[in-house]
């Protein structure tokens, strides 16, 4: 009788090895998907960022190429203030005209 409860704790204490060691398996298992989904998110966002940084080397060489040709528009720019200053002055002389012709209109017909 010894021996056949003796046999009995051997299987259970086998059985309860056992489970636990699948047990372990599977958490060690699911550990190990997670990092090789963590892994390949991390390729992923490697590669969403080596693609941004293609697209502001871009827009990098882009905005130089606008600062270049902007940089063309500066003596138009410089013509443009002095016509405008020229106007604004123009428009002085007329004033100070309009106003002398009607001194003059009012002189005559006085």
């Amino acid at each position: 009788m010894a021996d056949a409860q003796g046999d009995d704790l051997a299987e259970s204490l086998q059985s309860l090895f056992t489970n636990v060691s699948s047990m372990v398996k599977s958490e060690l298992q699911g550990t190990n998907n997670q990092m090789d989904l963590l892994e390949k998110m991390n390729v992923r966002v490697a590669a969403e960022y080596d693609d941004l940084g293609d697209v502001a080397a871009g827009l990098r060489v882009f905005a130089e190429q606008m600062k270049l040709k902007s940089g063309g528009f500066d003596e138009f720019v410089g013509q443009m203030d002095a016509i405008e200053k020229q106007v604004s002055e123009f428009e002085a002389v007329v004033s100070v005209l309009e106003r002398y012709v009607s001194v003059l209109e009012s002189n005559i017909r006085a």
